[in-house]
């Protein structure tokens, strides 16, 4: 089997789409699966083996972000020329457009993955008129996708209820080995010089759809005997960083992007993970605060309460209510030993979480996509033949 992969982000950019799919694409290397990338220009691009680089500039209101501008030609030409099984899209914009177009010229099945609830982020990057016509435009996108992948139940409901079809589940697993309580050591404390007895901690992208108004004004608004014994880490970066750190008080240390064997070590000698996002379709690093054992209070709305069971490896506040966390962190506070058994319970239910069972359901799916659904100019290797031959 063949499979090319459509996507407006991968690494180096940090981010769960990034990350999900080099998974994605190591997996199926050990499969035994070629695989060949169409993704914007990097400034310092890696993996450049089977990658399509499309031209690309930074979008203006998501400077991470990439916005392509594609050859619809060289990307026909790239695809014929790979002759995939399946062409699996990870973004509805125009990356994943120039591959849905050149999928479809090709007679090749198509699969997408939903990662992200950009409806949710209009509002936030000033573009609230989009909201009219984005579920249309979405359901207009994958009218013929064999699949639509989703990270989570909660977000194949959303999905339902807006008129898309052909959902299934694609979940994510963490890396136990990497994340794990037994990395908690004092250097971090050395490292930042905290003094504070407890520390709080939050990662992901310092951004407006992350709810960071309500991590901000949960730091200054603790009650007295609580603040005074907590230190905040911020691990991240992101448009709103400079802002974040002239509001935030002085107990807060925001590290930037950390990644690796340093930011395993942050979670493990963390005490609670906090993380207001209502926005999170999945929830990557709350999976990766749990298998390090780490409690954590968060949004009741999002993927995330499916990783975070709500009385038993941590608390679910409600979403964009500053008070309903106040009251969850107090809880933390005041309940030690409960929150020393959900520190336990959070670390079990990680473990059954694994890449290996998150990515055989995708691959399984795909290869019956690619058996069943042949289109009439594959030849008996299951490959598409070149223009030249196919009209």
């Amino acid at each position: 089997m063949r499979i090319a992969v459509f996507s407006d982000t991968f690494v180096p950019q940090v981010n769960g789409v990034a990350l999900t799919l080099k998974r994605w694409t190591d997996y199926l290397s050990i499969q035994g699966v070629e695989c060949k990338l169409f993704v914007p220009t990097e400034p310092e691009p890696v993996y450049e083996d089977l990658v399509c680089r499309l031209a690309s500039i930074p979008f203006w209101a998501y400077p991470e972000y990439r916005f392509v501008i594609p050859n619809l030609l060289r990307i026909r030409h790239e695809l014929t020329q790979f002759k995939p099984d399946i062409v699996h899209i990870a973004t509805p914009f125009n990356v994943g457009l120039a591959g849905l177009y050149a999928a479809q010229k090709l007679h090749v099945p198509i699969v997408a993955s939903y990662h992200t609830h950009f409806d949710q982020y209009l509002e936030s990057y000033w573009f609230p008129f989009a909201h009219s016509w984005y579920w249309s435009y979405m359901k207009w996108f994958h009218r013929n996708c064999r699949a639509i992948f989703a990270p989570s139940h909660e977000t194949i409901n959303l999905l339902q209820s807006k008129g898309l079809s052909d959902l299934e589940l694609w979940s994510r697993g963490v890396d136990c080995d990497r994340f794990t309580p037994s990395k908690r050591s004092d250097c971090v404390r050395e490292l930042y010089g905290i003094k504070e007895r407890y520390l709080l901690l939050f990662v992901g992208r310092l951004a407006p759809e992350k709810d960071l108004d309500v991590l901000l004004q949960l730091m200054h608004r603790l009650p007295d005997r609580i603040r005074g014994q907590v230190h905040w880490l911020v691990v991240g970066d992101g448009p709103m960083m400079e802002l974040g750190r002239r509001e935030a008080p002085q107990n807060v240390t925001f590290t930037g992007y950390r990644s690796g064997e340093e930011l395993a070590v942050l979670y493990a000698t963390s005490d609670l993970f906090v993380f207001p996002s209502s926005t999170e379709t999945f929830g990557n690093v709350v999976l990766e605060a749990a298998a390090s054992g780490l409690p954590a209070v968060v949004a009741d709305r999002g993927g995330v309460t499916e990783i975070v069971q709500h009385g038993k490896t941590g608390l679910h506040a409600q979403a964009g209510n500053v008070e309903s966390f106040l009251a969850a962190l107090v809880d933390w506070f005041d309940a030690p030993d409960k929150w020393q058994l959900f520190r336990m319970e959070a670390r079990e239910h990680a473990q059954s979480r694994t890449w290996e069972k998150a990515m055989e359901s995708i691959y399984t799916r795909c290869q019956q996509i690619a058996k069943a659904e042949q289109p009439s100019e594959v030849v008996g290797s299951g490959r598409i033949q070149g223009e030249g031959e196919s009209a």
